[in-house]
């Protein structure tokens, strides 16, 4: 490998430089590089009717808070999975099963922002068994099963402002990480003076262990650090497996117009943690324990009820008393993704205000820590020497370099936001090879396995975030395309551009073949542990407890049973516990209720949701299935009568009998 000789004085652009020049540039216009051939690109996205995509796609939603899944090469959308907020589509975060997720120390929080997904490894590779996907705004992670597409758990990040530099896995899932966006106050008074930010504010890096098994997370520990904002992270590949790395910004500690007292220093960091050696330490005892409430959300069974279960304290590794397990790799300028070759030996940063993409050496790194070339010490933590990691500088990559992927085949795939495109470079001699223009202003790219040890070279996606003229307009709000490049050969070419949902910051995208043969097409009558479920239709029934009333209601095409119900007063507290009763594949029911201030609820085969309504007036409620399921479907309804709170009308039910 080429390592390039450097001279570093005027590698970086100011802030103010950069703003003027980004507006030049969006205002400009593309160039017709490697424009696409049409019909080329149409027959290398077309999927015949009935046949599959080779890829599946998870694009995280950003502010909608939830997970896009689409087929690669085809990019038509599959399903919109949700996570952090509230889906009246489905009734997730509606349902009584559903809305314990939505827990946390902060109360009932049913949204969130969603930026980055990551599936579950083994050996370094995706094996679609889970994937994660971090909370921005109140911090948290959740796991989806993918073998039904549902999310099964979601916990909190305690000591955490912003969870921006997750949820990235290691190697075999050993651990999914974390970090502060925001550094914050905590442990003591949280009452502080704003301006007292670099002596009450501090950083926390979280370290998630997840069970091999069951996927069920904990917080093993989090790593006390400087109040700098912790941006992005990455796990390490092969050599440097046992470490995981956190892109820094405002390393200034400022805390007020950020876009020019936190662009100051020529360089920020990259923190490089070795997690097993942390692990380690904690196991020895070296931490200490810290109070701190956050919540857990996941389903014990099954299926039944999420549970939130209420955490108080977190084992912590503070740098100041600890050491040599982390350390700070200088980097220009404002870094915003790092990103770890497959031999885990490089580790690529994208300075949003350098004029060259920065690759540190991991062997350098070892070796300059075993010689102890450090600059300073910050907080315990050494700030290694910047020659003694850097391997060599991509000149020219464009301006405000952001994220990089790479295609197993000795190159990289760097995006580009503010000049709007993708650059290509070799591994070897880090030289730019082929660039490509985005539309507009792109953020992060995601190859096909291209966090992977083994990267599948097909296909690029490159998640922008303006459509400007791409599209028909619908008004001042357009949604954010995604394009599709086909990068088999030498030249990257533009396939396909499609508007996505939400504002995907990250994806993922793995061989359809390893999610395909384990996804679930119905939940098991016989397995189903819900205690309201019914078994057998001939169970249904209403329970009247004091003023709660419940009613164990089964679905079945095309009637519940059962359809007449009288006896409910108002004031009640109604529990209707819906099973659908069907055993074949994308048979779904679904229930509303006139007036109930409530969304639907869609149930699948086998399972068994729960709507609760308390009502307020007297009356005749007609309810009806909101999923077309058969020829008479619109047959599927029934009533409920509601009367007086003093009345004396008996509890009664029936299905059949006019």
């Amino acid at each position: 490998m080429k390592t390039i000789k450097l001279n570093n004085l005027s590698r970086i652009l100011t802030g103010a430089g950069i703003l003027i020049v980004s507006a030049f540039i969006l205002t400009g216009c593309p160039s017709n590089q490697n424009m696409l051939d049409t019909s080329d690109a149409a027959q290398k996205v077309y999927v015949a009717p009935g046949d599959y995509d080779s890829y599946y796609a998870f694009l995280s939603g950003g502010y909608s808070g939830q997970l896009s899944v689409w087929g690669l090469p085809s990019a038509r959308m599959l399903k919109v999975i949700p996570v952090f907020s509230q889906d009246p589509e489905t009734g997730y975060g509606y349902t009584e099963e559903t809305k314990p997720l939505f827990n946390t120390s902060y109360g009932f929080i049913p949204w969130d922002d969603s930026h980055h997904p990551h599936i579950s490894q083994t050996n370094g590779n995706s094996d679609g068994r889970w994937i994660f996907i971090n909370a921005n705004n109140t911090p948290r992670i959740a796991r989806i099963d993918l073998t039904t597409f549902e999310t099964k758990e979601i916990i909190e990040l305690p000591n955490t402002g912003g969870n921006h530099a997750s949820s990235f896995v290691t190697n075999n899932s050993e651990y999914v990480i974390g970090a502060t966006r925001f550094s914050i106050p905590y442990e003591k008074d949280l009452d502080v003076a704003i301006n007292s930010y670099s002596e009450s504010f501090r950083g926390a890096l979280t370290f998630l262990k997840v069970n091999p098994e069951s996927g069920r997370m904990n917080v093993d520990f989090q790593i006390i650090v400087p109040p700098f904002n912790y941006d992005l992270g990455r796990a390490g590949k092969g050599v440097s497996a046992d470490w995981v790395f956190f892109t820094t910004y405002n390393t200034e500690q400022a805390h007020t117009m950020l876009e020019v007292n936190a662009s100051r220093n020529d360089k920020d960091f990259v923190a490089a943690v070795n997690w097993r050696k942390a692990a380690e330490l904690v196991a020895e005892g070296k931490g200490k324990t810290m109070s701190a409430e956050y919540y857990h959300n996941y389903y014990e069974g099954k299926q039944g009820f999420a549970v939130s279960k209420v955490n108080n304290e977190v084992t912590v590794l503070d740098t100041r008393e600890v050491e040599n397990f982390i350390y700070y790799l200088p980097t220009p300028k404002s870094p915003h993704g790092v990103d770890v070759d497959p031999s885990g030996e490089l580790l690529v940063a994208g300075g949003k205000l350098a004029t060259v993409i920065p690759v540190h050496s991991f062997s350098r790194m070892i070796k300059a820590i075993e010689n102890e070339e450090f600059d300073e010490f910050i907080d315990g933590i050494p700030v290694l020497k910047y020659d003694s990691t850097i391997i060599g500088e991509v000149e020219n990559p464009g301006l405000g370099p952001l994220h990089t992927e790479f295609d197993g085949k000795g190159y990289a795939y760097t995006s580009v936001y503010i000049s709007s495109e993708i650059v290509k470079w070799s591994l070897e001699t880090f030289e730019v090879v082929d660039r490509i223009d985005s539309y507009y202003s792109i953020g992060h790219l995601m190859i096909t396995a291209g966090d992977n040890v083994n990267p599948e070279a097909r296909y690029l996606l490159g998640l922008t975030k303006t459509a400007k003229d791409r599209y028909l307009p619908t008004g001042p709000k357009q949604n954010h395309p995604a394009q599709l490049y086909d990068i088999s050969g030498d030249k990257m070419q533009l396939l396909y551009d499609f508007p996505t949902i939400g504002e995907p910051h990250y994806a993922q995208a793995i061989a359809a073949e390893k999610i395909m043969p384990n996804s679930k097409q119905i939940y098991e009558m016989e397995e189903n542990d819900h205690p309201y479920a019914l078994t057998r239709i001939t169970e249904n029934r209403v329970v009247r407890e004091g003023n709660v009333v419940r009613v164990y209601m089964g679905a079945t095409r095309s009637h519940f049973r059962p359809d007449n119900i009288e006896g409910i007063k108002v004031g009640d507290t109604v529990f209707i516990h819906l099973t659908n009763m069907e055993q074949e594949w994308d048979v779904v029911h679904g229930i509303a209720i006139k007036g109930v201030p409530n969304s639907e609820v869609l149930v699948v085969p086998g399972q068994t949701k729960t709507l609760k309504w308390t009502p307020t007036r007297t009356g005749i409620y007609p309810f009806y299935c909101t999923a077309f399921c058969s020829a008479l479907h619109q047959e599927m309804q029934g009533y409920i009568r509601v009367s007086a709170a003093n009345s004396n009308v008996p509890l009664t039910w029936v299905t059949g009998t006019n």
